[in-house]
């Protein structure tokens, strides 16, 4: 089943996006399932669940965070993630740099921008992109690879349309000025299972697409991440 799914959504991505099969809360063996499937991009939600499941995958998987950053948790994946995806003040930018310093890395994160009608979102406003410009340049241990964000949870395509258009206008700006002659800066993260369709009309390269491959997410299961014989 799950095989299938990733076969039918990948069907549907163009050459210039990529899938992230967002596996939070799912076993070690339906994650197997995708990587037998040929899936090599995992998205995980939550530090101590993505420490927990990243020796029992292998090697040639590729980690992407996806969840909210909290500092003291960095040290739980940042010797070996790809990816941070919600970097979302400057404070967490600075959090990432000094953990990866620490393990001699450079960690490529994604700016997370507020683009969601919903409050309890997180990410950067345009006013603060002055901020941004002071501390950009001196971090020798991130390497900001684009940005990321999530439309508001509704029914009203027209609005989830309006506000992916908005954080591929914001990406198209940093990137014509703060990031000019940086070709790093080239990744758009937006798009889940139920919008992921608009999201790559309006310039997605990432969707994030978790329960249309591994179905419903049951956050009781989320410490049991593989049987014992997978042990």
């Amino acid at each position: 089943m799950i095989k299938e799914q990733i076969e039918q959504i990948t069907r549907t991505l163009p050459p210039s996006v990529r899938l992230i099969a967002v596996s939070k809360t799912k076993p070690v063996e339906m994650l197997r399932e995708a990587y037998d499937a040929g899936q090599r991009l995992f998205g995980e939600n939550y530090a101590t669940e993505l420490r927990d499941k990243q020796p029992l995958m292998p090697d040639d998987v590729q980690w992407h965070f996806i969840g909210h950053l909290q500092p003291k948790q960095l040290k739980y994946y940042i010797s070996f993630v790809s990816m941070i995806h919600g970097v979302d003040s400057v404070e967490h930018l600075l959090a990432v740099e000094h953990a990866a310093a620490k393990v001699d890395r450079v960690v490529d994160v994604l700016l997370q921008f507020h683009v969601a009608q919903e409050s309890t979102k997180f990410g950067f406003t345009i006013d603060e992109l002055p901020q941004l410009q002071q501390v950009t340049l001196p971090l020798p241990h991130v390497r900001i690879c684009g940005v990321m964000g999530m439309a508001t949870q509704t029914d009203d395509k027209d609005q989830v349309r309006g506000e992916f258009r908005r954080l591929k206008e914001i990406f198209d700006q940093l990137k014509s000025s703060l990031f000019a002659g940086r070709p790093e800066f080239c990744e758009l993260s937006m798009g889940m299972s139920g919008d992921y369709p608009i999201a790559i009309h309006e310039g997605a390269t990432l969707v994030r697409i978790g329960s249309s491959i591994f179905g419903a997410r049951d956050y009781s299961k989320k410490k049991e991440l593989t049987s014992p014989e997978i042990q």
